[in-house]
């Protein structure tokens, strides 16, 4: 069902059915030209291009199976990010309105009816100064308890009075009340989410009326689309209901709020039809946040027709990597796509198959060719080479398309992996911000508690404990602080939560300083990511604004302080962000690489993260207010990795002004495999033909070293995964036994040896290319191992010249062949010696 949609893959699959086409004609050519000299390759033949049918559609299945794949963890990667950083930003809502509800100003305000005119005028500004540092919301109303509005922050849409149920519900519940619907709170909006509170009297503690926080969830979808929505547009982000109909619409155009849509949470690869139009589709939940779990049943969803999720998008992103480090990298190719690796294994195991067959059809045709007196070969030895050369030119073919199709995916599978560290990345620092940007409104809000403000300007043990109870309600709502504090106009600090230790204690000259010098209420200082005895000597973030008389709005009282709970907060982020996957590794760090936090164990706050490639540079150069990634393919720690980094860009207004907040990076790592340090394989050595006089010789590796025998001294190559290991003393060389069959269809047993270490001293290395060559010397045979075979071919006597480096009698290799015009010396092994050693 996918095929029709990947032209590239339907391309492959038309080359790989003529390729067998091809197979069929070779073997049907040898049945009719050279019947009796092909006789012992026809079976071998027809299971070579059996095997290639299979792996035909393994390669065509695969091909679809690893693309499809790819597009769903895409789309799985931008809806689960999505629907995370609504939820967080959502939580944070629900603290801000039980705060709220609780502001002793506002509750007088509601408790006293809301009919005098300065004092209407006086909540209002106070409700717009909230508005101003939380611009997260559109609307904040104050209601009495029969739903008259007593005040509103936004006059322009002015709404007197509200019957919406939601009120009854909210004064009838001890906590906030999420409403998302039509509402008559906000008039003019197909739809609101709004949360409440009610509001208690400051004297008897009753229902006096509810506060309502209107979020404005227009403008953050539409950011959070712009954000993580496919860039090309190929696709369409949604959010959708318990329902399953949709709530936004990245292109409401396309796919329009209200409708019902398929989803696919579990991201089966399956295609859904929507509007006429087939689907690959992704869905995501959330898993809450600080035990908050979203609204109900509400997740992102990603949707992209089928037509358009495998058209290429020209990515460059691995066009710059060395190859010696994209071959080092792909070398780990069963880490990040097993069944591709496999799948290649098995081309090679079948590529290695054919060149057997030739090997040995060519040196049985050596063994039983009758040359005449002008040199000729007999017609049907003839044919039978032609045959053969068929195969190896056929087979050279189906490997090379094999081969280059399957790269061509690995490289896709790579460019995916870097297309998700990038958003990965980007999601860090964004997450990062927006947290930041809800510390850095706390801090300034809090600072404004009429509670806070009286109990410094007018000092007292009473007011001492009233501002305590406050700081533990407000730590209460918001858990993600590890403290709270109020200090005076000294820098003394007069009340804390999370323990009364640091009560008495002074904040830094420095910290004093720079919170006095505050121009408004509009401004904070953010201390430098550091250790702080106020988070037990670790580094945090903490945040300071302050606390301006009641009446003297210029005269700074004192200061508060919020201290992040940095350590578990972070680590959250850069989890969530991680994902669960082993091979992958996240970090936040400044600039310079100074680590804030990581899940790498062996990389603490506090050290120093180092990159190669200057990535980290690169980062910091990228425009800071675009929020740009840079990647990389390289080498980290002795692990070839997926690098890719972000430089925080700010969210809302806050980064806004340059020099305030630390800078920061979020970094990803996901590392393949160590580096490869051994010697890259041996390229195919190209032999010249020259001549057709000559007696055959049998060509191969040994030792990294090309040897040669003579064909006629040679039975067949068979794979050295047939030979029986054996433990057992006797001749060094000596590695196991083979079972060779003999007519009849009797077994004998021959003792498999060592080539390389009998010729060179130095034992051979046994690899997936490993032979087993079957020599015979009258009677006895043998079998050699040998690193690989090469070809068969012709050298008379004129090609042939003593050896210099092997003297005496002992010498396996007492003349070497001069092929390619000299160029290239082949060491001929000289089997009665060979078989004399063997014997001694």
């Amino acid at each position: 069902m996918f095929l029709p949609h990947m032209p590239d893959v339907a391309r492959c699959e038309l080359s790989l059915r003529e390729l067998n086409q091809m197979w069929r004609l070779i073997e049907s050519s040898a049945k009719m030209n050279c019947p009796a000299e092909a006789r012992l390759l026809l079976p071998a033949m027809v299971a070579t291009r059996t095997g290639f049918a299979h792996l035909e559609q393994a390669l065509v299945a695969n091909l679809v199976q690893e693309k499809v794949r790819n597009v769903l963890a895409e789309l799985g990667t931008q809806a689960r990010y999505a629907i995370d950083i609504l939820v967080r930003n959502l939580f944070e809502r629900t603290a801000d309105v039980g705060f709220l509800a609780t502001d002793a100003d506002l509750c007088s305000f509601v408790a006293a009816g809301g009919d005098d005119e300065d004092e209407v005028q006086s909540a209002r500004q106070r409700l717009s100064d909230y508005r101003d540092k939380y611009t997260v919301y559109d609307e904040i109303l104050l209601l009495d308890l029969d739903g008259r509005v007593l005040v509103q922050a936004d006059p322009t849409t002015p709404v007197n009075y509200s019957r919406d149920p939601l009120l009854q519900q909210t004064l009838d519940a001890a906590g906030y009340v999420e409403t998302f619907r039509a509402t008559d709170l906000r008039p003019g909006k197909s739809r609101a989410l709004v949360y409440s509170h009610r509001m208690l009297h400051p004297d008897t503690g009753e229902p006096a009326g509810v506060l309502c926080l209107c979020f404005n969830f227009d403008q953050e979808m539409d950011a959070i689309f712009a954000a993580y929505r496919d860039p090309s547009h190929r696709a369409n982000m949604l959010l959708l209901d318990a329902q399953n109909h949709v709530i936004s619409s990245a292109d409401p155009l396309w796919i329009p709020a209200g409708v019902r849509v398929p989803t696919n949470a579990d991201g089966e690869p399956q295609l859904l039809m929507f509007g006429g139009r087939e689907y690959l589709v992704r869905t995501f939940s959330s898993d809450g946040y600080q035990g908050y779990p979203g609204p109900a049943g509400w997740k992102a969803q990603l949707m992209i027709p089928v037509d358009l999720a495998f058209r290429t998008s020209g990515d460059q992103s691995l066009a710059d990597v060395e190859p010696a480090l994209m071959q080092g990298l792909l070398s780990h190719a069963q880490a990040f796509s097993p069944s591709l690796h496999e799948l290649m294994s098995s081309v090679t195991r079948t590529t290695r198959t054919i060149e057997r067959i030739v090997w040995n059809g060519k040196v049985t045709s050596a063994a039983n060719d009758q040359v005449g007196a002008d040199g000729s070969h007999s017609g049907g030895i003839n044919k039978l080479n032609t045959v053969l050369d068929q195969i190896t030119e056929t087979g050279e073919r189906s490997d090379a398309l094999f081969s280059h199709s399957i790269q061509d995916l690995y490289q896709t599978v790579l460019a995916s992996s870097i297309s998700e560290a990038e958003l990965t990345s980007q999601l860090l620092v964004d997450m990062l911000d927006r947290n930041l940007y809800e510390r850095a409104n706390d801090c300034r809000w809090w600072a404004l508690s009429a509670q806070l403000r009286r109990g410094l300007a007018q000092p007292s043990d009473a007011q001492t404990k009233a501002i305590a109870d406050v700081l533990a309600y407000i730590n209460s709502l918001y858990t993600v602080y590890a403290r709270l504090f109020v200090y005076d106009r000294g820098g003394r600090i007069i009340a804390s939560t999370g323990g009364d230790e640091i009560v008495g204690q002074y904040i830094s000259g420095d910290t004093l300083s720079r919170v006095a010098a505050l121009r408004s209420e509009l401004d904070h200082y953010p201390e430098s990511f550091g250790p702080s005895a106020f988070y037990g000597g670790e580094a945090t973030y903490i945040y300071h604004a302050a606390i301006r008389h009641p009446e003297q709005t210029g005269s700074v009282v004192g200061g508060i302080g919020i201290v992040f709970d940095s350590k578990p907060e972070l680590l959250n982020m850069l989890n969530s962000g991680v994902a669960g996957r082993a091979s992958m590794r996240a970090y936040f760090v400044t600039p310079e690489g100074r680590v804030l936090s990581s899940t790498d164990a062996a990389c603490a706050p506090g050290d120093v993260l180092h990159l190669d490639t200057g990535l980290l540079e690169l980062a910091n150069a990228a425009d800071a207010g675009s929020g740009a990634s840079v990647s990389r393919i390289m080498q980290h720690d002795g692990q070839y990795v997926i690098a890719a980094c972000t430089r925080s860009a700010g969210y809302r207004e806050f980064r806004a002004v340059e020099g305030v907040e630390q800078p920061v990076i979020a970094v990803l790592l996901q590392a393949f495999g160590p580096v490869r340090n051994e010697l890259p394989a041996r390229a195919a050595v190209r032999i010249e033909r020259l001549r057709d006089t000559g007696p055959d010789f049998a060509i191969f590796y040994a030792g990294r070293t090309l040897m040669a025998l003579r064909a006629a001294q040679i039975q067949e190559a068979v794979p050295f995964a047939k030979v029986q290991r054996t433990t057992s003393g006797g001749h060094p060389a000596r590695l196991g036994m083979l079972d060779v069959p003999l007519a009849g269809g009797k077994k004998h047993f021959v003792w498999v040896f060592d080539l390389a270490l009998l010729a060179t001293g130095k034992p051979g290395t046994v690899t997936d290319n490993s032979q087993v060559m079957l020599v015979h010397l009258g009677q006895s045979v043998i079998g050699l191992l040998v690193d690989d075979l090469h070809s068969v071919q012709q050298f008379d006597t004129a090609d042939m010249t003593d050896s210099p480096l092997s003297t005496g009698e002992s010498a396996l290799a007492p003349r070497l062949i001069k092929a390619n015009q000299g160029n290239l010396l082949i060491e001929e092994i000289d089997i009665e010696r060979l078989f004399a050693r063997l014997r001694g």
